[in-house]
């Protein structure tokens, strides 16, 4: 018999686990995490289409609205220096930058610290480097300070789209819309300021009833302020289900339409817009050049309010030469093809020099 010791016998092999990627669960995924293909328009492009065919807007993209009318009021040039006062998706920048080269240069604003790196990233990958295009992350209300920062005394053209991106509206995490379920947060700016569950918790009655009207012209703001100031949400679906069951008295068919009049409301609130859009009015002729102009998208009555007395009172001092007589609207094409596109109103103004 041989000395020579048997080999060991070899370890048994682990057998592999076959994961399967995760499916996609049918046309209308419950979750937001699930909609992947609206977030792979390279891969998905056909299911992209379905989307856009139907008037709606795929879930973490932004539609830009009215850019032809916008594109005639602004008349960008070769060489001009222009700002986007509100990034968003980079949709109407996109188009201004292709207008003002060679030699031009765009500013784009935005206080979104979430959205802000992905639209620059986006715009660099279309080939608009530093020197045609910088980002900024400030809301409108400091343009004259971003001006001074990059050494400019003035822009040819300004161009602010006023209102939430559709990004913001369909990412459940920010708060915005009751679509999906998330936070009661509302902060355009998650890293500042309140949340819209501190800002109802910390609210008078009277105070949020003033809001509610002020800010979206809400008919039952008496009975919603009772029901839901000094009282603690923490997701929106809470919340929606407390503004319904404060309206018991008020048909059905109305509870929808009140439930999106708080929620702008709040937002309007907890991000300042209107002070924002205040200090932006007051600014904004001395922020352009002689000769220079200004295009401003609103969405609802107390934006355009305020725009449009802006505009006639820098007309009636003589800053603007000439401003928009009547408000523009988009055309009923895009307001079936962009549902997001309906309550959209364009005005723009010329300084005087």
């Amino acid at each position: 018999m041989s000395d020579v010791p048997s080999p060991a016998p070899a370890p048994e092999e682990t057998p592999k686990v076959h994961r399967r990627r995760p499916r996609y669960s049918g046309k209308n995924p419950r979750r937001f995490e699930e909609k992947y293909k609206e977030h792979n328009p390279e891969k998905y492009g056909e299911t992209i289409a379905k989307v856009m065919a139907s008037g709606k807007t795929p879930a973490g993209m932004h539609r830009p609205i009215m850019v032809d009318e916008i594109m005639e009021v602004l008349s960008p040039q070769p060489g001009y220096i222009a700002v986007d006062c509100t990034l968003g998706y980079g949709g109407h920048t996109k188009e201004i930058l292709a207008r003002i080269q060679p030699g031009g240069r765009l500013l784009g604003l935005d206080a979104d610290p979430i959205e802000l790196p992905k639209t620059e990233e986006r715009l660099r990958a279309l080939g608009f480097g530093a020197d045609t295009f910088t980002a900024h992350r400030s809301n409108y209300a400091g343009l004259p300070q971003v001006l001074a920062a990059q050494q400019l005394t003035g822009a040819d053209i300004i161009l602010a789209d006023l209102g939430v991106s559709s990004m913001q509206l369909d990412d459940p995490t920010r708060g915005f819309s009751i679509k999906n379920d998330g936070p009661l947060d509302m902060r355009m700016n998650p890293q500042r300021g309140q949340s819209a569950t501190t800002y109802l918790e910390k609210i008078s009655p009277e105070k949020l009833a003033i809001a509610l009207v002020e800010n979206s012209d809400e008919p039952y703001s008496d009975t919603l302020s009772q029901a839901l100031a000094g009282k603690q949400f923490t997701t929106t679906q809470q919340l929606a289900k407390a503004i319904r069951a404060a309206l018991i008295r008020v048909p059905v068919a109305e509870h929808d339409l009140s439930v999106r009049r708080t929620f702008q409301a709040l937002r309007i609130a907890v991000n300042e817009e209107f002070t924002a859009l205040d200090t932006l009015l007051r600014h904004l002729p001395f922020c352009l050049n002689p000769g220079g102009r200004v295009a401003i998208l609103t969405f609802h009555s107390g934006e355009d309010r305020r725009v449009k007395k802006s505009f006639e009172a820098g007309q009636q001092s003589g800053l603007y030469a000439e401003i928009a007589q009547e408000v523009l609207r988009p055309s009923k094409e895009e307001q079936h093809d962009n549902l997001r596109s309906r309550s959209a109103k364009l005005r723009w103004a010329k300084r005087a020099g």
